[in-house]
């Protein structure tokens, strides 16, 4: 084993004892399930951090670097788009909870809609929770070797093992105090890889990081407004973000959404300068490994180790959003118990399509699209709306997702050229029809 290599173990093993040490225990299920502590809720700060820190996972900051790299800072800010989701998101949940008296996304549907409509969106967002286990984990294994290799596996093995061993000890209340500190190590990390881009060795600028990218639907704009266009339905079928709209008081969550939305952005769009760097050095393949190599061991370590902080934190947060979706949304059982063995369960459900060879980057286009069909249910959550059109807009919004992935959308509805030319415009279409299917049947009913 190399020196690199052991080091990169060390960073795995340490940090997740340290975490697991420091991982409040919880005794009852308002700590569990809910984050309380003492009697106190989360404030505004350790919301916010646990907000960002929870949605800047090991996949997005892989996809960021790696937009740099294609497209310039274009590419970083497209990526960034999908930040909008936080403020979309608090502002929504903000307005059930003060007008509509709602204490959670399932109580919301639940009582607009109906059982049924609580089925279809389970399953939804437990397809979401599984993506984001095999996606993030697979970011952690290709630093410890090529997809495929015994050490890539056991990486992401022992990876899962350790932070689902922390966050059994407390739950959410582990998951929210770990993030705050997993958001200050991000925070560290991140100024120390920047430092080293614009240090006296290389002669990259600001400027020269700014301009580069051309602003063109073909180098990253069919991305960006793709992304945008997604962050009105997007968080919603997240419920490590919803879970947090319905923890601490309705003024600070609001606070803690709009200020991870601006603060998260910023941070995408720093880490794609990584990218950005790249590009301009003639590098190919995966971005962040390409420049940590070509700094040395030491920057190679530091973006390994931000890679492991962020893919903890949100591994973590969904494990127990994974517990309190079947435990308390679902109620098949509020026990401690139960709540603990279900991130069992899905912790080992989730790491087997590391496995199959699955894509990455897919884990967010792809169920971004399938759930376009959420946009009107929760923009007009306020409206009389039968049954029916929750049902119609979700699975026409599913259908839209197929048509991605299998290409089946007609290109003389695709009106732009380029990479991501048909994500936006399955998006675009398949949102008109989903604001349509939702509509008529109310406008029949009068």
């Amino acid at each position: 084993m190399t020196e690199v290599k052991i080091w990169q173990w060390s960073l795995i093993i340490a940090s997740s004892l340290v975490l697991f040490l420091l991982s409040p225990w919880a005794k009852d299920t308002n700590q569990f399930f809910k984050a309380v502590q003492k009697k106190k809720l989360p404030n505004t700060f350790m919301l916010m951090g646990s907000l960002i820190i929870s949605w800047i996972f090991a996949k997005s900051i892989t996809n960021a670097a790696n937009l740099g790299l294609d497209f310039g800072i274009v590419g970083g800010v497209a990526y960034a788009g999908y930040y909008l989701s936080f403020a979309v998101a608090g502002l929504v949940i903000y307005r059930m909870r003060l007008h509509g008296k709602y204490t959670s996304i399932h109580h919301f549907l639940s009582s607009k809609f109906g059982k049924s409509a609580v089925t279809v969106f389970s399953i939804l967002i437990a397809i979401r929770l599984f993506n984001e286990v095999w996606s993030n984990t697979m970011v952690i294994g290709s630093y410890f070797g090529p997809a495929g290799t015994s050490s890539y596996y056991w990486s992401i093995l022992v990876f899962t093992g350790l932070t689902l061993a922390y966050v059994l000890k407390g739950g959410m209340s582990s998951s929210i105090f770990t993030d705050v500190i997993q958001m200050g190590l991000f925070t560290i990390l991140l100024a120390v890889i920047l430092f080293t881009i614009f240090g006296k060795t290389t002669s990259t600028t600001v400027t020269e990081i700014a301009n580069s990218g051309v602003w063109s639907f073909e180098t990253g704009l069919n991305l960006l407004l793709a992304a945008l266009l997604q962050s009105f339905s997007y968080p919603f079928h997240d419920p490590v973000l919803t879970d947090r709209g319905f923890i601490s008081s309705p003024k600070v969550t609001l606070k803690s959404f709009l200020w991870a939305s601006i603060l998260g952005a910023i941070c995408i769009i720093l880490f794609s300068v990584i990218g950005v760097y790249a590009q301009s050095q003639g590098m190919q393949g995966q971005a962040a490994v390409e420049v940590g190599k070509a700094f040395g061991v030491v920057i190679l370590l530091v973006i390994n180790f931000i890679m492991i902080t962020s893919a903890a934190s949100t591994l973590d947060s969904t494990f127990s959003s994974f517990s309190k979706l079947v435990a308390i949304d679902l109620k098949f059982g509020t026990s401690l118990k139960f709540g603990r063995s279900s991130m069992v369960v899905i912790a080992i459900l989730g790491t087997i399509p590391v496995f199959l060879n699955a894509e990455i980057l897919s884990a967010t286009t792809i169920s971004g699209t399938m759930v376009i069909g959420l946009t009107p249910v929760f923009l007009f959550w306020r409206g009389k709306a039968p049954k029916i059109s929750f049902h119609l807009s979700v699975f026409s919004g599913i259908f839209f997702g197929f048509l991605l992935i299998f290409n089946w959308f007609p290109e003389a509805l695709i009106f732009t050229t380029g990479k991501y030319a048909d994500l936006l415009w399955i998006n675009f279409w398949g949102i008109i029809c989903c604001l349509l299917v939702y509509i008529i049947p109310t406008w029949i009913k009068k």
